[in-house]
């Protein structure tokens, strides 16, 4: 009974706290969203296992963190579905601004058909979430030399041809919420030349209702751009794909921000 007590007071304080500190709500927010993905992602696993390494398997923790999303005041849309490379693999290169960006997978996820994320060999010590991203398909790469880079490349991108999977990668590299994007890293480029497949440009609007400790509610628009091929493309010439790719991204990004900007004084 004294434990039913504590916990309904815990939570009656809590609520305030919630309701009149933007602090506080920034950290409750952030500490659900990380709590729910990594439940909704290993939850599933006994289903999982029925079908191992199906991209299919990252579905239902897909949905589970739109949900938990929109549980936090964060909605989402996703365009662009006319431009989405068929019969083949792909590079999906994405601008990264926070650990939200989790949700703009789970929207590409269900959109795309043969997703897959890649990850160091050391996320395999994280359980069980290691085995959930196992099971739906994750590309685990050895930390390499320098000098052995390019076999590690090669190698993935055999894989992608053979499993036409659609690779989701950040070039940016890290987390930048900054008005003008990071310079590209080139290794998402040399995995698409290796691959011999495309790249698919997808832009995600600038998250204007995170801020220093503030996490109000908000939008994120998902969108999808025609694909950038990479036909006559090599190390020696790879700098002039990563300007035509960041150039391309970089626009869209300031224009699909501008216009929720537009929508947001409207409203």
């Amino acid at each position: 009974m004294g434990l039913l007590v504590y916990t309904a007071i815990l939570m009656v304080l809590i609520t305030i706290v919630y309701k009149f500190s933007s602090i506080a709500r920034y950290y409750l927010k952030f500490i659900f969203f990380g709590v729910a993905s990594v439940i909704m992602a290993s939850a599933p696993i006994p289903l999982m296992l029925i079908k191992p390494r199906d991209s299919r398997n990252g579905l239902i923790p897909a949905a589970g963190i739109r949900m938990a999303c929109r549980l936090i005041g964060v909605k989402t849309s996703l365009e662009g579905h006319e431009h989405i490379v068929r019969n083949s693999g792909c590079v999906i290169l994405i601008n990264h601004q926070s650990m939200l960006d989790l949700l703009v997978l789970a929207e590409l996820w269900p959109a795309m058909d043969n997703c897959t994320v890649i990850a160091k060999k050391e996320i395999l010590y994280i359980q069980p979430f290691a085995l959930a991203a196992w099971l739906w398909g994750t590309i685990f790469i050895d930390r390499v030399k320098k000098e052995d880079a390019q076999a590690a490349v090669n190698k993935t991108g055999r894989t992608i041809r053979t499993r036409k999977a659609r690779v989701l990668m950040f070039p940016e590299g890290t987390r930048n919420q900054k008005e003008k994007l990071l310079p590209f890293k080139k290794g998402a480029f040399h995995l698409a030349i290796a691959s011999r497949s495309p790249i698919q440009p997808v832009v995600v609007n600038r998250y204007r209702f995170l801020g220093k400790h503030r996490f109000d509610n908000g939008h994120i628009r998902v969108k999808i751009l025609p694909p950038i091929a990479t036909d006559g493309y090599s190390a020696d010439n790879i700098q002039e794909l990563i300007d035509k790719t960041y150039k391309v991204i970089s626009e869209n990004v300031d224009l699909i921000s501008k216009e929720e900007d537009d929508k947001m004084k409207k409203d």
